[in-house]
């Protein structure tokens, strides 16, 4: 059985907390990628910037509907919600646009156990990790490529 360290991209390009993200977005765009992981000053994960997460920066800001129960006025969505989707549309640095604690895996997770984390969860990268070090990246290609016999 083909396990994460068969199939995973090593030595995955990373940017920093502190990276623009323009230059985030420069840089999926010509290595042709879907995500990247985030890696402190010591090497450590800390975060996974996505094209998706870009694209919410073109997203419109969403205006908080209002709904009266008994009385009582309910706003949707909640406070937080807002203040997180505000922070994406408004993000300057990586810090700012970036996935916090990624799910991660490990290099001997096996690919039925990947494809069903992409599937069910809607992953499309995924950083690996050996211990505390990123050791390589895993994406929806690189489980397809498994199907190949080429």
């Amino acid at each position: 059985m083909l396990k994460a360290k068969d199939i995973m991209t090593r030595n995955p390009i990373t940017v920093s907390p502190e990276t623009e993200i323009r230059q985030a977005a420069a840089l999926l765009l010509k290595k042709r990628i879907n995500g990247v992981p985030v890696v402190n000053d010591k090497g450590r994960l800390v975060g996974i910037l996505c094209q998706s997460d870009l694209i919410a920066q073109q997203k419109a800001l969403p205006v908080p509907s209002f709904f009266t129960f008994l009385d009582g006025l309910f706003s949707i969505p909640s406070a937080k919600q807002l203040e997180k989707e505000v922070q994406k549309i408004a993000a300057i640095t990586v810090d700012q646009a970036m996935t916090p604690d990624p799910v991660f895996v490990h290099p001997e997770m096996t690919v039925d156990v990947l494809a069903g984390l992409m599937v069910d969860k809607g992953y499309h990268s995924l950083p690996v990790l050996d211990g505390e070090k990123l050791v390589g990246i895993i994406g929806k290609e690189d489980v397809l490529k498994t199907l190949s016999s080429d």
